[in-house]
């Protein structure tokens, strides 16, 4: 007699549970991936391309000199004009205050895209000490969230977040990796979430992937600015990365002490048309002191400085690091939107040069990969960013293990202090 009922089908096994959900969000990664990588290789584009006709063709036009005093002060007063008419006047105002926004975070409103991506330009163009980074990401975050919500509602927005911040980042850095690492120190201070670690940052890192190879095959980005390589350290190396990175934190926190105070002054004027405009002529007075390298959001600037190990006197890097460390607070305190990574970078560069042409026995990749640790553990408090990037710039495997344990001191001077970040009633992050 045949049976009533059917057998039940077998439920699936965790493999097939966990393949059915990872393998949908592959596409979107794809996608988001590729997508935002253009919009930074776009912004960049643009920026790069006005920053050849403010800086080159407009002063050769006046019979004026490229990088002269004047040049500089005009340029950046106008710059700081240009951002406070479109924070005054184009829709959104730019998004909310640049100096409470880190890396990520939560969607902005479509509408206030365009007027961010533009200031951001603008002020890229106009050689403010500032990175593309935030801005960038920010606007892909929004994006990827208002597209991809209504194309698959599916997934969850905060998956769309999580796309859009490790495609943004693969594309900056030209690699995923920096992305993963990112990915897992956010995840590690959340409640464990279905799946192992890399179930839960596979779609993140598709994207991440995605936008990394996209930016190298359009732009071949690179990190390496060209130091002296470290085959085989010894003892005085990790003794001059014990020294460096800490005290290259403690130079990094100072700006941090001060930017609640400086933001704060900026913000009494109310008026974007009297902050920026303001700002950027304090960042022209200062790029009239420290010169050209000390403008702009210092990546190429870092690498003509590296190309001259030893022809640079103590008393130019120190002049270099402060100056540049000083526009870097003044540009995220005024208004202008723009990230923080890119500009310490010069900044811990310049610090770490200085510690090598004090002590010449030190090697120039300990000095800059260290004073790049230290300075990017005070301003961002992104311990993989900084351990990546510190190893990026030597292009030396031999120099991770070194920079690891340089971290560790110069973690403990850091932690719980204030970052370059505030709150949204303009405090102290720590």
């Amino acid at each position: 007699m045949a049976p009533d009922h059917a057998p039940p089908a077998p439920s699936p096994s965790p493999a097939e549970d966990q393949f059915r959900i990872l393998l949908p969000q592959v596409l979107p990664a794809l996608v988001v991936g590729v997508a935002a990588s253009l919009t930074f290789l776009g912004i960049s584009y643009v920026s790069e391309e006005f920053q050849v006709v403010l800086w080159d063709d407009l002063p050769d036009a006046l019979g004026i000199g490229r990088y002269s005093s004047l040049w500089i002060i005009t340029m950046l007063t106008a710059t700081g004009i240009a951002v406070g008419l479109v924070v005054w006047k184009v829709p959104g105002h730019s998004g909310p205050d640049p100096a409470s926004q880190g890396l990520g975070g939560a969607p902005l409103a479509p509408a206030l895209v365009p007027g961010l991506l533009l200031a951001s330009a603008l002020g890229l163009a106009g050689g403010v000490s500032l990175g593309p980074e935030n801005p960038i990401i920010a606007a892909n975050i929004a994006l990827a969230y208002w597209i991809g919500h209504r194309a698959q509602p599916s997934l969850p927005g905060a998956a769309w977040v999580a796309l859009a911040s490790a495609a943004t980042i693969g594309a900056l850095f030209g690699t995923p990796v920096a992305a993963a690492l990112v990915l897992s120190e956010a995840l590690a201070s959340q409640q464990p979430g279905r799946g192992s670690l890399w179930d839960r940052i596979f779609a993140p890192l598709v994207a991440a992937g995605a936008g990394a190879m996209t930016t190298q095959l359009i732009s071949e980005p690179s990190f390496d600015i060209g130091l002296p390589t470290l085959t085989d350290p010894g003892y005085e190396d990790l003794l001059a990365a014990l020294v460096i990175a800490p005290a290259a934190a403690v130079f990094g926190l100072a700006a941090c002490y001060l930017f609640p105070y400086v933001h704060t002054a900026f913000r009494r004027l109310r008026h974007p048309m009297l902050m920026l405009p303001l700002g950027g002529l304090t960042l022209g007075l200062l790029g009239a002191l420290g010169g050209q390298l000390t403008l702009f959001k210092g990546l190429d600037e870092t690498k003509e400085l590296a190309a001259s190990v030893g022809s640079w006197s103590s008393g130019e890097l120190a002049k270099l690091a402060v100056v540049k460390l000083l526009a870097l607070l003044v540009a995220a305190s005024c208004g202008f939107r723009g990230g923080r990574i890119f500009p310490a970078v010069f900044i811990g560069s310049a610090f770490g040069l200085l510690a090598q042409a004090l002590v010449p026995e030190i090697h120039p990749a300990v000095a800059v990969s260290s004073a790049v640790l230290g300075v990017l553990l005070a301003t961002t408090r992104q311990g993989w960013i900084s351990l990546f990037t510190g190893a990026a710039l030597a292009a030396s495997p031999s120099i991770l293990a070194l920079l690891c344990i340089a971290s560790l001191p110069a973690w403990l001077i850091v932690t719980g202090r204030p970052q370059l970040e505030l709150d949204r009633e303009g405090k102290s992050l720590h």
